[in-house]
């Protein structure tokens, strides 16, 4: 790190505390893949337009190619791993597998972050604002009607339907 401008941050990843010295100029999803070996968030866009680089920071959901490393100082920071490890989305990624949801997975992880916050709020949704919801997520893959399956499946079972 010679050359650039760094300083410490501290912040919770996963339910883990971590210290690090980072790039100030270096973002979220680059510290979360380079510095911790989280791989599961992925680089698209850069631009925050695809969603594949989803994260969860203090439970909500942001693009982590938009964000630097040293705006998460102090946050709670949750990836797709986390959210596996917690078995929080267990059945919204069986329900994937289930649906043929995944194809190529680039997206995947994104989408399932995505999902995750639709299905916390833990209230009835149409297909459309499923859609609608993921609307920020991309897929070249599937044309989303098999991730909008696994996600209304997901959710009506969630809900007793």
């Amino acid at each position: 790190m010679t050359g650039e401008e760094t300083t410490e941050i501290t912040l919770t990843v996963n339910g883990e505390r971590i210290a690090r010295r980072v790039r100030v100029r270096e973002h979220l999803v680059d510290f979360l893949r380079g510095e911790l070996q989280l791989t599961g968030s992925h680089l698209g866009c850069e631009h925050g337009i695809c969603g594949a680089c989803s994260v969860r920071v203090d439970g909500v959901v942001v693009r982590g190619c938009l964000m630097l490393a040293v705006q998460a100082d102090g946050a709670e920071v949750t990836t797709i791993e986390g959210l596996t490890d917690t078995g929080e989305i267990a059945d919204l990624q069986a329900a994937f597998v289930e649906r043929n949801a995944l194809q190529c997975g680039f997206c995947s992880p994104g989408m399932l972050v995505t999902a995750a916050d639709l299905l916390k709020a833990a209230k009835p949704a149409t297909r459309e604002e499923i859609r609608n919801f993921l609307s920020g997520n991309f897929c070249r893959c599937t044309g989303y009607h098999a991730i909008v399956d696994a996600v209304e499946t997901t959710l009506n079972k969630r809900l007793g339907r």
